[in-house]
C-alpha cells in the first residue's frame, strides 16, 4: 500500500513527499486514497525526471532534466534524494512538493542501472523499456496528484518516454459521470530538443490507446456498424480510404464463411476495406487483416459464463489494424497498405452455425465447422482469399485472439506469431525488441497441416485433431495464403485484458490494445528497408 508521509523537521520547502511505484497500475479505491492528493489553488504543473541507480560506492544519477532542476532548485533535489534514501531501484520513487522551481510537484522515478541495453537473452532493449516504465510511473503519479499539465524528462530516449507516458494517463472512462472521471494530463517534453521523437512515441501511444478504446467499449455500445463509424471517424481526416461493404454485398461476393458466424447475430455485418497509399500507387501493398467478433459468445458451444464479458475483446484484431493504419498515416510512412475487416458477433441462435455444418470456400474447398468457438478461422477463411484477389499483395498479416493454446504457452509474456518466411520473423523479432511488446515464433509445421486437412468428407476442418489449438489454428489459415508471404499473430493471450505481469504504462483488468506499437514499427523497418537484427 502506498502511504503520504510528512516530513515536518526537513528544513526545506518540500510539503509532502509520496513513496510509489509500479503498482501504481492498480485502479481501485484503496489505492487512489492515499495518492488522490490535490491542491485546490488554481492549475498544477508536474515534471517527472530519472533517477540511475548507484553502482558501488557511487550514488545513484539524475537524469539530465533532473540536473536541470537540481541547478534550479541549488541542490536541494540532490540533498531531498540523499536525505529519503532513494536510490534509483527501477519503478521506486517519491514525489517532493514546491521545492524553488517552476513546477508544484515533482517525481523524482527510479531509471535502473544506467548503459542498459538491448538483453539478447529477454529478446527486449531494457534501456528503453526502463524508460517507458520510469515515465508511466511518474506521469500516472502526477496524473493522480491532479496536475493538470506534466512534463516529462525525455532521459535519452524521448520516444520511449512519451509511449509510457502517454499510455500511462490515459484511462477509458466514458462510461463514468463527467464529475467522476480522471482527468487527462496535458503532456509535454522536458529539457530535450528530441521533439521529433517525442512526437513519434506520441503517434505511437495514442494509436496503441484507440485500440484499447475500441477493444475495451461494451459490446452493445460497440457493435459492427458503430465499429465501422468509429474507423470512419478515426481514419478519413488521416487522407486513410474506408469502404464500408453491407450485408447485400457481402453475400453477392459469397464471402459465405464470414457470413456463417455472423448469421447467429440480429446484428448486421459489415466488412470494412480500408487503403492507405503512403507511396507510388502501383507498388503492391501489405494486406492486414484483422478478427472483428464485436462479442464473441462461442455460439452453440458456448463460453462459460463467468468471464465471458472479457470477449468483447475479440474485436481487439480489427482495432490493432484500425489504429496501426493510423499510425502509418501519422507518421506518413512510405508504403502502401490495404486492409479486410469482416465484423460481426458470434451468438447462439436459431440461425446460428451448428458443429458440424460444412462450408464451401471461395477457393472452392470445403471447410467443416467442428467447433464455433473457433471462429477466428472461419470469419477470416474466405476474407483471406478476398483480399489476396482483391489487393494483389506483397505480404499478408492477419490478426486475432483465435485460440487459447498461445495464452496457456505464452500467458501475457509476448504474443504468437506464425509465419512461412524467417526473416520476417527476424523483423518482427526486432521490432518487438525495440517496442518492448515482444512476439514469439511458433511452428508452421507439416504435422499441424495434416491434423486439419486430411479427412475423407472434406477438405479441412476449423479445429483440426489434437490440443494444440493455436497451431492448429494457424494451419488453417495458411491453406489459404499459398503461395504470399504470410504472417498470423495470435492475441489472445496479449491483446484482451491485461492481468498477469501488466507493465505501469498499462491498466491491469483493462483491454491492452497490444502488439499495436510492434507492428507500428515492423511496417517501419519494412517502409525504410532496415536491415535485419
Amino acid at each position: 500500500m502506498s502511504r503520504l508521509h510528512f516530513f515536518g523537521g526537513l528544513r526545506r520547502s518540500a510539503l509532502g513527499l509520496l513513496r510509489f511505484h509500479g503498482a501504481l497500475s492498480r485502479t481501485g479505491p484503496e489505492s487512489l486514497r492515499y495518492l488522490q492528493v490535490r491542491t485546490k489553488c488554481g492549475e498544477m504543473r508536474g515534471v517527472a525526471v530519472g533517477l540511475y541507480e548507484k553502482e558501488g560506492d557511487h550514488p545513484p544519477k539524475l537524469s539530465a532534466g533532473g540536473d536541470e532542476l537540481d541547478r534550479l532548485a541549488s541542490g536541494k533535489l540532490t540533498e531531498l534524494i540523499r536525505e529519503t534514501g532513494l536510490e534509483g531501484e527501477l519503478g521506486m520513487g517519491r514525489l517532493f512538493h514546491n521545492i524553488g522551481t517552476d513546477f508544484n510537484c515533482l517525481a523524482v522515478v527510479g531509471l535502473g542501472r544506467e548503459g542498459a541495453g538491448y538483453n539478447h537473452e529477454e529478446v527486449i532493449d531494457e534501456g528503453m523499456e526502463n524508460v517507458r516504465v520510469c515515465a508511466a510511473t511518474g506521469a500516472r503519479a502526477l496524473q493522480l496528484q491532479g496536475c493538470s499539465e506534466v512534463h516529462v524528462d525525455a532521459m535519452d530516449y524521448a520516444e520511449q518516454a512519451a509511449e509510457g507516458s502517454a499510455m500511462a494517463v490515459w484511462r477509458y472512462n466514458m462510461n463514468r459521470r463527467k464529475r467522476d472521471r480522471t482527468h487527462i494530463p496535458k503532456l509535454e517534453l522536458y529539457q530535450s530538443s528530441d521533439v521529433a521523437g517525442w512526437s513519434r512515441g506520441l503517434f505511437k501511444a495514442e494509436s496503441q490507446n484507440l485500440a484499447r478504446r475500441l477493444s475495451d467499449t461494451p459490446a452493445n455500445q460497440m457493435t459492427p456498424l458503430i465499429f465501422a463509424q468509429a474507423a470512419v471517424d478515426a481514419l478519413c481526416p488521416c487522407g486513410v480510404t474506408v469502404e464500408v461493404r453491407s450485408l447485400d454485398w457481402i453475400e453477392d461476393k459469397g464471402i459465405a464463411s464470414f457470413l456463417a458466424i455472423a448469421k447467429g447475430s440480429c446484428e448486421p455485418p459489415v466488412l470494412l476495406e480500408i487503403s492507405y497509399c503512403g507511396t507510388a500507387p502501383e507498388d503492391k501493398p501489405v494486406l492486414l487483416l484483422g478478427q472483428g467478433l464485436t462479442f464473441h459468445s462461442g455460439g452453440f458451444c458456448l463460453k462459460p459464463k463467468r468471464g465471458m464479458d472479457e470477449y468483447r475483446g475479440t474485436v481487439s484484431g480489427a482495432a490493432l489494424v484500425v489504429a496501426t493504419i493510423r499510425a502509418a498515416s501519422a507518421l506518413s510512412l512510405p508504403i502502401n497498405l490495404s486492409a479486410v475487416l469482416p465484423l460481426c458477433e458470434n451468438l447462439p441462435s436459431g440461425m446460428a452455425v451448428k458443429p458440424g455444418d460444412v462450408i464451401t470456400l471461395l477457393n472452392g474447398r470445403t471447410m467443416r465447422v467442428m467447433d464455433p468457438n473457433i471462429a477466428g478461422t472461419v470469419m477470416l477463411a474466405d476474407p483471406l482469399l478476398y483480399g489476396q484477389a482483391t489487393f494483389k499483395p506483397r505480404l499478408v498479416i492477419d490478426v486475432g485472439s483465435l485460440a487459447t493454446g498461445v495464452t496457456k504457452g505464452l500467458g501475457g509474456s509476448a504474443t504468437g506469431l506464425w509465419t512461412n518466411n524467417s526473416f520476417l520473423w527476424k523483423q518482427f523479432q526486432k521490432a518487438g525488441g525495440y517496442s518492448g511488446d515482444r512476439l514469439w515464433r511458433l511452428p508452421l509445421w507439416k504435422y499441424f497441416k495434416h491434423l486439419v486437412t486430411k479427412f475423407g468428407t472434406f477438405d479441412m476442418c476449423n479445429k483440426g485433431r489434437g490440443p494444440a489449438s493455436s497451431c492448429l489454428a494457424a494451419a488453417v489459415l495458411h491453406e489459404m495464403v499459398p503461395c504470399s508471404d504470410w504472417v498470423h499473430l495470435d492475441t489472445h493471450g496479449t491483446g484482451m485484458l491485461a492481468k498477469d505481469g501488466v507493465p505501469p504504462y498499462l491498466l491491469k483488468d483493462r483491454m491492452s490494445g497490444r502488439p499495436t506499437r510492434t507492428l507500428v514499427q515492423f511496417l517501419y523497418q519494412l517502409a525504410c528497408k532496415c536491415p535485419s537484427a
